[in-house]
């Protein structure tokens, strides 16, 4: 039987999103946490917030590559609301 994901918090995530856009990214934290909060604001995460089983190591990679495509300096404006 296939071992379940290990899950953290829904602040340990947003944590690890953050994380992980710095070091694949090479951005700096504060670019990085602005990203994540854009996100936040425009409700991306509240699925995670909903479902805490979907906060996993797997998914915070996932989810730090379409914030940052969404999010970073060269995507859309934020505050769009943008389909996931």
């Amino acid at each position: 039987m296939p071992k379940k994901p290990e899950t953290m918090s829904y602040e340990q995530h947003l944590d690890e999103v953050t994380t992980q856009i710095t070091e694949i990214y090479t951005v700096e934290d504060d670019e990085a946490i602005r990203m994540v909060m854009a996100a936040q604001e425009d409700e991306y995460f509240s699925g995670h917030d909903d479902d805490p089983s979907i906060c996993t190591l797997e998914r915070a990679g996932i989810d730090a590559r379409w914030v940052f495509k969404n999010y970073g300096k060269n995507a859309k404006k934020p505050g769009l609301k943008q389909r996931h």
